[in-house]
């Protein structure tokens, strides 16, 4: 016999014949796979409803950070230097609600006065910050 496993002289097989309890075990796992059910990850919140009468919409303030080629640092339009930006930013952090923070370095801007910059808006505490203008660039610097 070829399931045997043993040799073919017609004594009995000593080892035990594991193949039906495989294949039960093998049912009993797919039956209880199909009888778990299926695990949702929602969490119900009440969300308030809208009411016509209180539609007042606050707009946040928006202070917008510019590098120049020429070494400048604009705020909102008006060229600082680094101890104002320091000041600027700490005024900002305290307000509540904390305006938006918009970081748009110009093409040719200072990598080193960009980087400092940046390292004086993160020792700042300024939560909210992004920077803008990147679309700009997306083909910059390729041969058209």
């Amino acid at each position: 016999m070829a399931m045997s496993g043993g040799s073919d002289d017609g004594s009995p097989m000593m080892e035990m014949n594991t193949t039906p309890l495989i294949d039960v075990m093998l049912v009993l796992l797919i039956m209880f796979i199909i009888t778990i059910p299926v695990a949702t990850n929602s969490i119900n919140i009440d969300l308030p409803v809208p009411n016509p009468a209180n539609n007042i919409t606050v707009e946040p303030v928006k202070n917008k950070l510019v590098i120049t080629q020429a070494n400048e640092i604009l705020w909102n339009g008006n060229t600082i230097n680094e101890g104002q930006l320091v000041t600027l930013l700490q005024e900002s952090a305290a307000m509540n609600p904390e305006p938006e923070l918009q970081f748009q370095p110009e093409a040719l801007a200072s990598y080193d006065l960009s980087a400092k910059v940046l390292n004086i808006i993160k020792n700042s505490g300024v939560t909210k910050f992004g920077f803008v203008g990147n679309e700009q660039y997306r083909n910059f610097g390729k041969a058209g």
